[in-house]
């Protein structure tokens, strides 16, 4: 497990503080943090938050997470207005929901790599990202 459980607890709190209709897990605030990954998983990570950010500016410092808390309505309205397949999905939600208006908050979170089986991004993932986030940048 990446994710560690202990952080639902928080999410909960603050969307019940905020009203919040997404609560994100980031990696890359004050608190958050990433354990195991390599160099290269770094760089990847890092260069498609940072491209994310000044071609669509999201709103939301971790767009490539995935340890999120949805309102039920909300999470069903952003999966019909979602196209992308794969990775560059978990961006295109966050990008979404700043189109939909939807409320976005974050918990910083310290992610710690898989310790059975490999990293699920792949040259494909990668290009796939790209071209989705192009299609967005001209589309948005």
């Amino acid at each position: 497990m990446s994710h560690h459980p202990k952080f639902i607890k928080q999410f909960i709190d603050l969307q019940e503080k905020t009203g919040s209709d997404i609560v994100t897990g980031t990696r890359y605030r004050e608190g958050g943090g990433v354990f195991g990954w390599d160099f290269t998983r770094k760089l990847i990570s890092c260069t498609a938050n940072f491209l994310t950010q000044i071609m669509l500016m999201p709103g939301c410092s971790d767009v490539t997470g995935s340890f999120r808390l949805y309102k039920k309505e909300v999470l069903e309205q952003l999966v019909l207005s979602c196209i992308s397949k794969g990775y560059v999905f978990q961006m295109e939600i966050i990008v979404r929901a700043k189109q939909h208006g939807f409320s976005v908050e974050e918990v910083p979170i310290t992610f710690v790599d898989r310790v059975y089986g490999e990293s699920k991004i792949t040259s494909k993932e990668i290009i796939g990202f790209w071209m989705g986030l192009m299609k967005l940048f001209a589309t948005t």
